[in-house]
Formats: structure tokens, sequence, C-alpha cells
């Protein structure tokens, strides 16, 4: 059995173990899918570090699935070409060799169990009852009652549900695909094999149908090849540490853990981006004060998913966001005003980050995007174990520290305005937990029914801290991070930044997003 040091059940191995799993990184039969995407992100981050990844890349689904027997699948070797794929992947590459896709979501056709597309069925619980209530509830003719129990005829039924609804025993299940039913916004249907297609011009990048998927058909591409080589390469490059950061690898895994852990792996130096919240919080008050003597109602533009949400399914609403930049894009500027030759590489929870990355490209925002998951593969690639440290080094704000929870945004600009002198008592800002939040706040907007003055907008519920490519559930990392921020001390948000604003000058705006 092959155990990952770091994982969503915040497990840790000790050296004998790691050392001995190193040796060996077959897949075995009881692997979870966490624990298989992890071996392949370590492994090409192992070998993108050492520099043969190109000879490495046909060996590993071999080495890592020696067969004959099949494992999870229905052959060995259709379990080689999923980890095929998944290694392409995990090098920022397609799936399928030729494609022009350049989502940062993709599907991995060879995974995709092509799961039944009957949504509605009938199961043994129906009984068959006089009343008919699930026949009488369907609009469409689709509900007949055949010897047994009731039938839904798939060519007649709209899927619209009133059945399930209807039925006193809830004997019709409701089969919709994960991945569909994780979606937002409707951007997920099959093609003619079952097989999940994407549709780019509505996916928003949340990343919540890769959590959803069971047999792990959806992933990510990966820019973690691109900065190891610019490590090996010596450049400076530095890393931009979310403020979800804090509890994800352990209790006493600190920010200053994380930062020396982070410059073995070869980083120049590591910040927090807890900071850069503190520059948006600063900046934003100023912009919410401007609007709101205006009568202009304003989103925040902290959240990527958030944003292209806007962006593609209510582009009528895209002057209303905020035009203050990400706090990985204030930061990111930071440290090109400290070092024009330095890369800047995001650290974090979320999937949207990358596609934020890629669409603001050249605006002075952050060069690459890595998730928590792919830090962990680099961490165990590099042998590196994260040591804990009992002194609690602050680098920011309170307020900055919690942007990554949900109302965190509100509170660190309410918090600005007020140390600014600015009256907020008449102020209503509609915090948005989830993306199903964040669609009902934006339809009262478009319309003009909005009570609130503000939305701060988060697709992820919980905020940042429950991002899609943690390495800790929720609930424990909660618990560890809030342990943590309990020794934080109560500076301003004011005298936070001004470790950065005495020292260096940067624009804290970009341009309104085009319609």
């Amino acid at each position: 059995m092959f155990h990952i040091c770091i994982h969503r059940a915040g497990h840790y191995e000790n050296r004998t173990e790691r050392k001995k799993r190193k040796r060996c990184h077959m897949i075995e039969e009881n692997a979870t899918l966490e624990s298989v995407k992890h071996e392949i992100l370590l492994q090409v981050a192992k070998h993108a570090y050492e520099g043969d990844l190109k000879e490495a890349e046909e060996r590993l689904p071999y080495e890592m699935l020696p067969g004959p027997q099949a494992k999870f699948r229905c052959c060995v070797y259709r379990e080689r070409e999923i980890v095929r794929q998944r290694v392409r992947m995990a090098q920022g590459l397609p799936p399928v060799i030729g494609s022009s896709n350049r989502n940062t979501i993709q599907v991995i056709t060879s995974a995709c169990e092509g799961c039944p597309i009957t949504r509605y069925v009938v199961t043994d619980n129906c009984q068959k009852c006089t009343a008919k209530r699930c026949q009488q509830a369907c609009n469409f003719g689709a509900i007949t009652m055949h010897m047994d129990r009731a039938h839904i005829d798939p060519q007649k039924c709209k899927e619209c549900g009133k059945c399930s609804q209807a039925c006193p025993y809830n004997a019709i299940a409701d089969l919709m695909r994960p991945c569909k039913r994780s979606c937002p916004v409707n951007a997920i249907t099959m093609d003619e094999n079952h097989i999940v297609v994407i549709d780019d011009k509505k996916c928003i990048r949340c990343g919540q149908c890769i959590e959803a998927c069971p047999f792990g058909a959806i992933w990510y591409r990966s820019s973690m090849t691109d900065v190891i080589n610019h490590i090996r390469d010596g450049k400076k490059v530095y890393a931009l540490v979310a403020p979800a950061g804090e509890g994800q690898f352990g209790k006493n895994i600190t920010m200053s853990s994380l930062g020396k852990g982070i410059e073995q792996l070869g980083f120049t130096k590591m910040l927090e981006v807890a900071m850069g919240a503190d520059l948006v919080a600063d900046s934003e008050a100023d912009e919410w004060a401007e609007a709101y003597g205006e009568g202009k109602k304003m989103t925040t533009s902290c959240c990527p998913a958030f944003v292209n949400l806007i962006k593609k399914h209510y582009p009528q609403l895209m002057e209303n966001i905020s035009t203050t930049v990400s706090p990985m894009a204030a930061m990111a500027r930071y440290v090109h005003a400290m070092d024009e030759d330095a890369i800047a590489v995001f650290i974090g929870p979320c999937i949207a980050k990358k596609s934020e990355v890629c669409n603001e490209r050249g605006q002075g925002n952050a060069d690459y995007a890595l998730t928590f998951e792919e830090l962990a593969a680099m961490f165990d690639a590099k042998d590196i174990v994260l040591e804990p440290n009992v002194e609690y080094e602050q680098g920011a704000s309170i307020y900055g520290k919690r942007f990554a929870n949900a109302g965190g945004v509100t509170n660190a600009v309410l918090e600005s305005m007020k140390e600014k002198g600015i009256d907020i008592t008449e102020i209503k800002v509609r915090g948005c937990n989830g993306a199903a939040e964040c669609k009902k706040a934006l339809m009262q907007l478009k319309s003009g029914r909005l009570p609130e003055d503000f939305i701060e907008g988060m697709c992820c519920e919980g905020g940042c801290v429950n991002g899609p490519a943690s390495v800790k559930f929720a609930m424990e990392a909660r618990r560890d991070r809030e342990g943590q921020l309990s020794k934080a001390d109560e500076r301003t948000i004011a005298e936070s930044i001004k470790t950065v604003t005495d020292t260096h000058t940067f624009g804290m705006h970009r341009p309104p997003v085009a319609k």
C-alpha cells in the first residue's frame, strides 16, 4: 500500500515510510482517487526536478501499473491510458494529443465511465399505489403503470422532477450525473457516447465538477513543470501563498513553516497573499466609498470564478465589477516592483486562479498559479517534511488573513473604511456564499431589485478555505486554521500595508472588464 505525505485526510507519513514508497510507486488496488492523483503529480514533479521527465513520461504508466491484471477498470490497458493522460495534464498539456482545447479544466476521456443518462429511475420502493401521484404529476405522459411498478419513458421524460417530488414513498431516484449536478452554470453535457463535454463558453473554472466526479475523469492542467523548470534554470521564483494556507498542512504548520519548506523546493522567497488582501481592502474601501456616493452598485473582484460568472453569464453587469485587482495580482505587482526579473507563482486551493493568470497575463498578475495539491506533490518529490513552528510569525492583519473566509472580504473592506473615517452605518453588503447565492444576487442586480449596495461573491461555499484543490477536508483545515489565527495580533490594515507601500509603488487597479 502506498501512502501520500499530505492529502485530503491530513495524513502524514514518517520518513522511513516515505523513503520506502519512493522506491516503488505502483498503484495498488486499495489506492484512492486522491492518492492516485497525488502519486502522478509526485512522479511528474520528481522527474521534472531530475530533468528526465521526457524520458520517463512513456515509462510511468507501465511502472505504475505493471499488470497484467487490472486494478480499477475493465483492463490494464485502459488504466495505463488514464495514467498517460493524467501525466500529460500534470505537464500542462491537454489529455489528448493534438487537442486545441485551452480550457484549464478538461475531461480525461479514458477515465469517464459514461454514467447512465436516464435521470429519473423508479426504484424497488415503488408500491404501485392506486393514488398514482407520480403519473398525475407528469405533464408529458412519460409515466405508465406496469405489472409491479411505475415505468418512466426516457424518450418522453423532460427531467422536470415533479414525479419524484410527488411520490409518497420516495421511490423515484434522481440519478443526475454528479459532474452535471455540481456545475452551477449548466456547462456539462454528454456526447453521443455519453462522455462528458464541457462547454467552454459557459464554464467558469470553479472546479466543482472535479471534486464531484468519483472517477476523476475531470482534472485541471498543471503549471508545475514550468515552475520547476524555472527553478532549475536558476530564475528568481517567488511563491505567493494564499491565506487559506494556514491550517492546510497541519495545526502546527504555520506560514513560516511553509516558507521554509517552499525555499527548500528552490523558490527564492515566500510571501503571504494576506498582505495582498490588506492592499485590496485599502484600495476597495476608496472604490466602495466613491460608488456609494454615486449610487452605483458594485461587486467584488477577488474570486476569479465569480468574475468569470459575470463575464460569461451576466455580461450586462461587467461595469459593476470592482476595478481593484485580486490579492494575488496585488502581491504579484509588489514582487515585480521589487524585482523586475522575478517570476511570481501563486499557490492556493483555487483552480479558477489558473484562469485568472491566463486571462490577465501581461497586466501585472502572477505568472503562474499552483494548487496546494501540486505543492504537496513537490514536497514529496523532494522528500521535504514540513517542520512545526510554535512561534506565530504574522505577515498581515487578521482581516487580510480572513479574506479566505466567506464574508472576509466584506469585513476587511468595511474595516478599512472605518480606519479611513468613512461612515459605514448605512452601507449594506450581500455576502454570497457559493455559486447559487451568487447567481441569485446577480439576477437581482440585473433586474434592478438588489436591495444591498455591494455584492461579495464567493463561488466556493465557505470561501477559499473550501477550495477544490485543498489537501485537507474543510472541517479539519478550518479547526487548525482557527487555532493559528487565534494567535494573531490586532494590527490595523493601514499599519499592515505600510511595510509595502512605504517602499514600493504600483497600481492597484485593472482596466474595467471589457464587454
